[in-house]
């Protein structure tokens, strides 16, 4: 257009029309934040104590404070990511920043198997729990297998439909699970603990060194679930702020209430009940062992159902998880569009939630049979978010060694220098204790290393073949011109 020009009687003037960027809402704050981690972290001691107790017997408590540990050095990873890129993707989103493309699918991708996982176990452990009322929900494994399918298949029906719960319902659920919690480890500590049963307990219980490691290797799924705050970023009014001030109260509130649970189940049964009469419903082991009738048959109907409840959230956590992780990945280019196609009607990814909810349907499929689905279940559930967390863990340190000058609104600290660069000690120790505890159940668990790295392999060549068909190189995306990299 040369300098000067006017419109003429008659001319149209066209303009460019404005391209809308549509976001998520940020409407999110600490309360639901937390009351969304709680809900997945908190929920897993539901299962997770019984499947420790299976392997570690006498050694669940200290199995349980290990991981614990790690599980604060994981959760200061996250924060600290988080705090730097508040997208949906958690671990995902930090190894595509700190590394490539490649990373960020692999990590993704190990976090889908993660979030079927949960998916599965959630739900396997609900009918036990449900069994107060009706006792064949516990001792019979078809009825216990079928039921736990049904909640799957009727969980991903409202979830393509587009109902789900909302942040209030979290925060309701979240409070009233603290609040049993808290009171059942406050009576148990009254009415049942014993320190000199307690020790004996465990050490006339003492795993070997193998099923001890392999115990803590299980324990870590007690904690697994903080990916669910970095999945939320997106929709939370200062997440740079409130992320990481909401994974510092899961801290503290998921350490105190696990510690008090698992030292007051053994207190009121011995390792071996705890590992098979009470497996898949280890807190209802411990209402059910109270000495006072009144207080007993309070607490075990309100543990039957609260645990159903709070399972029920989880299972459906999974599932609305996946979805968040289907659209992070499908924006960034990591996946086939069709993960993270939306449905006409009910605008949700339709087709991830039906495609992970029959995975999640196969993975419980060997509960008609298998004696071992439960130990196999967490065994693969540490495969997967172990992988992530080590990915996590990966890539802060990548990050801070590769671009330094990235504004960090929560850095951790208690960091050592390496070539000028301020390296977390957390950090690293995170790094070094996931990888040796996922290669020993790569090792160790045949179940786990076919089905994880099966998965995993898959993954990767699809990958592969949707860069290629698409004209995309496997590492990056290149950019446009005028574009700047991050």
């Amino acid at each position: 257009m040369e300098d000067g020009w006017q419109p003429k009687p008659g001319d149209k003037i066209v303009r460019p029309r404005r391209i809308r960027r549509y976001r998520l809402r940020r409407v999110l704050g600490i309360p639901a934040l937390f009351s969304a981690g709680y809900g997945n972290v908190g929920s897993s001691i539901y299962y997770a104590l019984g499947i420790v107790a299976v392997i570690a017997m006498g050694a669940t408590p200290i199995a349980l404070g290990i991981a614990g540990i790690l599980f604060i050095f994981t959760a200061l990873t996250y924060a600290e990511g988080t705090a730097m890129f508040p997208e949906a993707g958690g671990s995902a989103s930090f190894a595509r920043h700190g590394f490539n493309d490649v990373a960020g699918f692999t990590a993704g991708w190990a976090l889908m198997l993660s979030y079927i996982v949960t998916i599965s176990i959630s739900a396997f452990t609900i009918p036990p729990y449900l069994g107060f009322f009706w006792e064949p929900f516990k001792a019979d494994p078809v009825l216990g297998t079928l039921t736990s399918m049904g909640i799957v298949i009727f969980l991903m029906t409202i979830n393509v439909i587009g109902i789900k719960e909302t942040s209030l319902v979290n925060i309701g659920a979240a409070i009233l699970d603290i609040t049993t919690q808290v009171a059942l480890v406050v009576i148990g500590f009254i009415l049942l603990f014993n320190p000199p049963l307690l020790i004996s307990r465990i050490i006339e219980n003492w795993p070997s060194t193998e099923n001890l490691v392999f115990g803590i290797a299980l324990a870590s799924i007690a904690y697994t679930g903080i990916e669910t705050m970095s999945q939320m970023a997106e929709e939370t009014r200062q997440p740079e702020k409130r992320v990481p001030r909401a994974l510092v109260m899961m801290i503290v509130a998921v350490l105190v209430i696990f510690a008090g649970i698992s030292l007051v189940s053994l207190s009121a049964m011995t390792p071996q009940e705890l590992a098979t009469d009470w497996a898949r419903d280890p807190v209802a082991g411990i209402a059910a062992n109270l000495p006072i009738a009144l207080i007993s048959d309070v607490l075990k109907p309100l543990i039957a159902l609260l645990a159903g409840t709070i399972l029920l959230i989880a299972t459906n956590a999974g599932l609305i998880g996946i979805s968040r992780l289907a659209f992070s990945m499908g924006v960034h280019k990591l996946e086939p569009a069709i993960l993270s196609r939306v449905h006409h009607k009910f605008k949700t990814p339709y087709v991830s939630i039906i495609l992970f909810s029959l995975i999640a349907l196969l993975i419980l499929a060997p509960g008609f049979f298998a004696a071992d689905t439960f130990k196999n279940m967490g065994a693969l559930y540490a495969f997967g978010s172990l992988l992530a967390f080590m990915f996590a863990h990966a890539s802060i340190i990548s990050l801070r060694a590769k671009k330094p000058e990235l504004e960090r609104p929560f850095k951790l600290g208690w960091n050592i220098r390496i070539k000028g660069r301020e390296i977390p000690i957390s950090t690293i120790i995170g790094l070094l204790a996931t990888t040796t505890i996922w290669i020993i159940i790569l090792i160790t668990q045949p179940y786990s290393r076919w089905v994880g790295m099966g998965w995993m392999v898959i993954g990767l060549i699809g990958y592969s073949i949707y860069r290629w068909k698409a004209h995309l190189p496997l590492t990056h995306i290149p950019k446009k011109p005028g574009e700047g990299r991050l």
